[in-house]
């Protein structure tokens, strides 16, 4: 296993996240298996790590293919993904095969029921799980106090606010939310914050800076309790 620096905190009994350098991915298990949440962005032994925290049959779901969130794919023959997404994916010929998964699929880790649901817009497969059992949502990228990445060729902020006023289909389903970036957890009261802001940044109504990030000039827009990083 590599030396790479990471951090495994416990959140419960059966249920894991993995600090990576700005982005977590998780570790959850059932009665009858596990279930990695992504794989990592500087992490390219996510199997081994699991392999440390449960000697249960394990899988992979990718919540997204942005390579902050897969850099372990390469540990598995196959991995879950909404199908949308695979563009995303085999633009940097990564291995695998994708088992597609839309919304409405449910996972089952044994006592452990997953939801699917689709939140396209920071990508277009964009997908979070809900926990119901446990009350919780593990959202990927689109919910989070950082910044939310929206430059780019699949980046959407229309479908990105779509998106949003989709999950009030299950408003008091989940008590917390656990986001790839920013605070863990969040609350769910943030979803709505976020769609008034992207509203907001879309009417012009919200200051923004000009920056660069990986080469690409973007414009920042700060509101306060998190960020998009849009197209200059």
């Amino acid at each position: 296993m590599e030396t790479a620096p990471y951090e495994i905190v416990r959140i419960n009994e059966n249920s894991w996240r993995i600090e990576d350098n700005g982005v977590r991915f998780f570790l959850l298990t059932g009665t009858e298996r596990a279930l990695l949440v992504d794989s990592g962005r500087d992490v390219h032994s996510a199997r081994d790590i699991a392999a440390t925290l449960t000697q249960l049959p394990l899988s992979l779901l990718n919540t997204h293919a942005d390579a902050d969130h897969v850099a372990s794919n390469g540990q598995f023959d196959a991995f879950y993904m909404h199908p949308d997404e695979e563009p995303n994916y085999r633009r940097g010929q990564r291995p695998g095969t994708l088992l597609p998964v839309r919304e409405g699929d449910v996972l089952e880790l044994g006592g452990r029921p997953l939801e699917v649901i689709h939140l396209p817009g920071h990508t277009p497969g964009s997908i979070a799980l809900l926990d119901r059992n446990a009350r919780v949502l593990i959202s990927g990228d689109p919910i989070q106090d950082g910044r939310v990445f929206m430059f780019g060729p699949l980046r959407n902020m229309d479908r990105y606010i779509r998106s949003l006023e989709h999950l009030r289909a299950w408003d008091g389903a989940f008590d917390e939310i656990w986001p790839s970036h920013g605070s863990i957890p969040v609350a769910p009261a943030l979803i709505e914050k976020l769609h008034d802001g992207a509203l907001a940044v879309q009417a012009g109504a919200v200051p923004s800076r000009p920056a660069e990030l990986y080469g690409t000039p973007i414009r920042v827009f700060d509101l306060g309790f998190a960020g998009f990083l849009c197209d200059a």
